[in-house]
Protein backbone atom coordinates (compact mmCIF):
# COMPACT_ATOMS: atom_id res chain seq x y z
CA UNK A 1 0.00 0.00 0.00
CA UNK A 2 0.86 3.42 -0.55
CA UNK A 3 2.55 6.06 2.15
CA UNK A 4 2.51 9.67 2.66
CA UNK A 5 4.55 12.00 4.32
CA UNK A 6 3.16 15.14 4.84
CA UNK A 7 5.06 18.40 5.38
CA UNK A 8 2.91 20.40 8.69
CA UNK A 9 3.66 23.62 9.24
CA UNK A 10 0.95 23.35 11.89
CA UNK A 11 -0.97 26.08 9.26
CA UNK A 12 -4.44 25.56 7.39
CA UNK A 13 -2.88 24.68 4.09
CA UNK A 14 -0.66 21.61 5.59
CA UNK A 15 -3.03 21.28 8.06
CA UNK A 16 -5.48 20.08 5.48
CA UNK A 17 -2.67 18.22 3.65
CA UNK A 18 -2.32 15.72 6.33
CA UNK A 19 -6.37 15.66 6.64
CA UNK A 20 -6.81 14.29 2.70
CA UNK A 21 -3.97 12.24 3.53
CA UNK A 22 -5.04 10.36 6.25
CA UNK A 23 -8.25 10.25 4.41
CA UNK A 24 -6.80 8.50 1.49
CA UNK A 25 -4.57 6.27 3.27
CA UNK A 26 -5.64 5.73 6.84
CA UNK A 27 -3.83 7.61 9.33
CA UNK A 28 -1.06 3.71 10.07
CA UNK A 29 -0.20 4.69 6.59
CA UNK A 30 0.98 8.23 7.19
CA UNK A 31 3.49 10.38 8.66
CA UNK A 32 3.95 14.25 9.58
CA UNK A 33 6.89 16.02 9.61
CA UNK A 34 7.61 19.43 10.59
CA UNK A 35 10.98 21.13 10.45
CA UNK A 36 12.08 24.00 12.66
CA UNK A 37 13.80 26.47 10.43
CA UNK A 38 14.07 29.35 12.93
CA UNK A 39 10.80 31.07 12.37
CA UNK A 40 10.06 33.69 14.53
CA UNK A 41 5.66 32.20 14.60
CA UNK A 42 7.85 28.94 16.20
CA UNK A 43 4.05 28.54 18.46
CA UNK A 44 3.29 26.80 14.75
CA UNK A 45 5.01 23.88 15.98
CA UNK A 46 3.03 23.44 18.68
CA UNK A 47 -0.08 24.02 16.98
CA UNK A 48 1.69 21.20 14.18
CA UNK A 49 1.80 18.95 17.80
CA UNK A 50 -1.79 19.54 18.18
CA UNK A 51 -2.98 18.35 14.66
CA UNK A 52 -1.13 15.31 14.75
CA UNK A 53 -2.44 14.53 17.90
CA UNK A 54 -5.64 14.52 16.92
CA UNK A 55 -5.16 12.48 13.67
CA UNK A 56 -2.86 9.95 15.39
CA UNK A 57 -0.34 9.74 12.99
CA UNK A 58 3.17 9.53 13.39
CA UNK A 59 5.19 12.79 14.15
CA UNK A 60 8.92 13.44 13.50
CA UNK A 61 10.68 16.84 13.84
CA UNK A 62 13.65 18.08 12.06
CA UNK A 63 15.85 21.60 13.18
CA UNK A 64 17.16 23.56 9.82
CA UNK A 65 17.95 26.69 11.96
CA UNK A 66 21.68 26.55 11.18
CA UNK A 67 20.99 26.77 7.15
CA UNK A 68 18.97 30.05 7.74
CA UNK A 69 21.28 31.50 10.01
CA UNK A 70 22.88 34.33 7.42
CA UNK A 71 19.18 34.87 6.17
CA UNK A 72 17.59 38.40 6.55
CA UNK A 73 14.20 37.10 5.97
CA UNK A 74 11.66 39.00 8.43
CA UNK A 75 10.22 35.53 9.08
CA UNK A 76 13.28 34.40 11.09
CA UNK A 77 13.73 34.70 14.71
CA UNK A 78 17.26 36.17 14.47
CA UNK A 79 15.89 39.34 11.95
CA UNK A 80 15.46 42.65 13.43
CA UNK A 81 12.92 43.65 10.74
CA UNK A 82 9.26 43.87 11.45
CA UNK A 83 6.21 42.06 9.97
CA UNK A 84 4.71 43.96 7.35
CA UNK A 85 1.00 44.47 8.50
CA UNK A 86 -0.61 44.12 4.96
CA UNK A 87 -1.14 42.44 2.15
CA UNK A 88 1.03 40.27 -0.11
CA UNK A 89 0.25 42.54 -3.33
CA UNK A 90 0.77 45.56 -1.26
CA UNK A 91 3.57 45.27 -0.06
CA UNK A 92 4.87 44.07 -3.71
CA UNK A 93 3.29 47.12 -4.81
CA UNK A 94 5.30 49.49 -2.33
CA UNK A 95 9.23 47.27 -2.56
CA UNK A 96 8.12 47.44 -6.68
CA UNK A 97 9.82 43.83 -6.14
CA UNK A 98 8.10 40.53 -5.98
CA UNK A 99 9.89 39.14 -3.56
CA UNK A 100 8.36 39.98 0.38
CA UNK A 101 10.34 40.25 3.47
CA UNK A 102 8.94 37.16 4.97
CA UNK A 103 10.56 34.98 2.04
CA UNK A 104 13.12 32.68 3.38
CA UNK A 105 15.75 31.36 0.82
CA UNK A 106 14.79 28.26 -0.90
CA UNK A 107 13.45 27.05 2.12
CA UNK A 108 10.42 24.67 0.34
CA UNK A 109 13.44 23.40 -2.04
CA UNK A 110 14.93 22.58 0.93
CA UNK A 111 12.13 20.95 3.00
CA UNK A 112 10.96 18.83 0.24
CA UNK A 113 15.01 17.62 -0.52
CA UNK A 114 14.35 17.43 3.47
CA UNK A 115 11.27 15.39 3.52
CA UNK A 116 12.11 12.94 0.40
CA UNK A 117 15.64 11.47 1.83
CA UNK A 118 13.77 11.13 5.07
CA UNK A 119 10.81 9.54 3.14
CA UNK A 120 13.17 7.38 1.22
CA UNK A 121 14.56 5.83 4.59
CA UNK A 122 11.60 5.61 6.18
CA UNK A 123 9.36 3.42 4.30
CA UNK A 124 12.40 1.15 1.97
CA UNK A 125 9.47 -0.89 0.10
CA UNK A 126 6.59 1.45 -0.36
CA UNK A 127 5.70 4.11 -3.10
CA UNK A 128 5.31 7.27 -1.46
CA UNK A 129 2.96 10.42 -1.73
CA UNK A 130 5.19 13.64 0.18
CA UNK A 131 2.03 16.23 0.80
CA UNK A 132 3.09 19.95 0.47
CA UNK A 133 0.52 22.47 0.82
CA UNK A 134 1.61 25.46 -1.54
CA UNK A 135 -1.35 26.71 -2.81
CA UNK A 136 -2.07 29.42 -6.02
CA UNK A 137 -2.98 32.45 -3.15
CA UNK A 138 0.84 32.63 -2.55
CA UNK A 139 1.97 34.12 -5.82
CA UNK A 140 -1.39 35.54 -7.37
CA UNK A 141 -0.69 38.59 -5.82
CA UNK A 142 2.65 38.79 -8.43
CA UNK A 143 5.29 35.89 -7.68
CA UNK A 144 5.61 36.81 -3.91
CA UNK A 145 7.28 33.32 -2.77
CA UNK A 146 8.84 31.65 -5.72
CA UNK A 147 9.29 28.55 -4.11
CA UNK A 148 5.57 27.91 -3.86
CA UNK A 149 5.30 28.73 -7.98
CA UNK A 150 3.62 26.08 -10.46
CA UNK A 151 7.07 26.08 -12.24
CA UNK A 152 9.35 25.84 -9.13
CA UNK A 153 6.81 22.41 -7.95
CA UNK A 154 7.28 20.93 -11.10
CA UNK A 155 10.82 20.95 -10.84
CA UNK A 156 11.41 19.92 -7.37
CA UNK A 157 8.79 16.66 -8.09
CA UNK A 158 10.86 15.66 -11.19
CA UNK A 159 14.17 16.04 -9.37
CA UNK A 160 12.43 14.00 -6.45
CA UNK A 161 11.00 10.72 -8.96
CA UNK A 162 14.25 11.00 -10.73
CA UNK A 163 16.00 11.20 -7.60
CA UNK A 164 14.25 7.84 -5.59
CA UNK A 165 13.74 6.32 -8.92
CA UNK A 166 10.37 6.86 -9.75
CA UNK A 167 9.73 5.60 -5.30
CA UNK A 168 8.54 9.55 -4.24
CA UNK A 169 5.58 11.19 -5.97
CA UNK A 170 5.44 15.41 -4.57
CA UNK A 171 1.45 15.80 -4.38
CA UNK A 172 0.52 19.42 -3.96
CA UNK A 173 -3.25 19.47 -4.22
CA UNK A 174 -3.54 22.81 -3.81
CA UNK A 175 -1.04 24.36 -6.59
CA UNK A 176 -3.54 25.79 -8.57
CA UNK A 177 -6.65 26.66 -5.83
CA UNK A 178 -7.09 29.42 -3.90
CA UNK A 179 -6.94 29.11 0.32
CA UNK A 180 -10.74 29.72 0.22
CA UNK A 181 -10.59 26.51 -1.76
CA UNK A 182 -8.83 24.63 0.40
CA UNK A 183 -10.68 25.80 3.20
CA UNK A 184 -13.76 24.41 1.41
CA UNK A 185 -12.03 21.31 1.03
CA UNK A 186 -10.74 21.33 4.55
CA UNK A 187 -14.45 22.05 6.41
CA UNK A 188 -15.28 18.97 4.02
CA UNK A 189 -12.72 16.32 5.73
CA UNK A 190 -13.54 18.36 9.51
CA UNK A 191 -10.58 19.30 9.59
CA UNK A 192 -9.74 20.94 13.00
CA UNK A 193 -8.85 24.27 12.30
CA UNK A 194 -9.08 25.36 15.79
CA UNK A 195 -5.83 23.74 16.39
CA UNK A 196 -3.80 25.34 14.00
CA UNK A 197 -1.37 28.71 13.99
CA UNK A 198 -1.02 30.81 10.87
CA UNK A 199 -0.30 34.49 12.55
CA UNK A 200 3.46 35.11 11.76
CA UNK A 201 3.89 37.26 14.76
CA UNK A 202 4.79 35.69 18.57
CA UNK A 203 1.74 36.73 20.24
CA UNK A 204 -0.43 34.22 22.09
CA UNK A 205 -3.15 35.81 19.80
CA UNK A 206 -3.04 36.47 16.00
CA UNK A 207 -2.36 39.87 15.17
CA UNK A 208 -4.87 40.14 12.55
CA UNK A 209 -3.31 42.47 9.91
CA UNK A 210 -0.13 40.48 8.87
CA UNK A 211 -0.35 38.99 5.34
CA UNK A 212 -1.21 35.53 6.51
CA UNK A 213 -3.99 36.60 9.00
CA UNK A 214 -5.74 39.07 6.02
CA UNK A 215 -5.30 35.84 3.66
CA UNK A 216 -6.89 33.20 6.47
CA UNK A 217 -9.52 35.63 7.55
CA UNK A 218 -10.82 35.98 3.91
CA UNK A 219 -10.91 32.21 2.85
CA UNK A 220 -12.97 31.73 5.59
CA UNK A 221 -14.83 34.90 4.63
CA UNK A 222 -15.17 33.64 1.27
CA UNK A 223 -16.63 30.28 2.60
CA UNK A 224 -19.22 31.96 4.65
CA UNK A 225 -18.19 30.55 8.12
CA UNK A 226 -16.24 32.09 10.88
CA UNK A 227 -12.80 30.91 11.33
CA UNK A 228 -13.28 28.23 14.41
CA UNK A 229 -10.26 29.78 16.01
CA UNK A 230 -12.22 33.09 16.69
CA UNK A 231 -13.75 32.32 19.37
CA UNK A 232 -10.72 30.69 21.35
CA UNK A 233 -8.93 33.99 20.77
CA UNK A 234 -11.52 36.49 21.44
CA UNK A 235 -11.66 34.61 24.98
CA UNK A 236 -7.79 34.72 25.39
CA UNK A 237 -7.76 38.58 24.40
CA UNK A 238 -10.67 39.07 26.99
CA UNK A 239 -8.13 37.34 29.44
CA UNK A 240 -5.28 39.75 28.64
CA UNK A 241 -3.61 38.08 26.11
CA UNK A 242 -2.50 40.48 22.94
CA UNK A 243 -0.35 39.86 20.13
CA UNK A 244 3.26 41.11 19.98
Amino acid sequence: MNKAVVLLSGGLDSTTCLAMAVDKLGADNVTALTVFYGQRHAKELEAARNVVDFYKVKHYEFDAAEIFRHSHSALLETSTESIEKSSYAEQIEKNHSPKVATYVPFRNGLMLSMAASFADGLYDDDLVELYIGVHADDNAAGHAYADCSAPFIASMSAAIRIGTYEKINVVAPFLHQKKSEVVKVGLGLGVPYHLTWSCYERGEVPCGHCATCIDRARAFELNGVKDPTEINFQIKASLGYEAQ
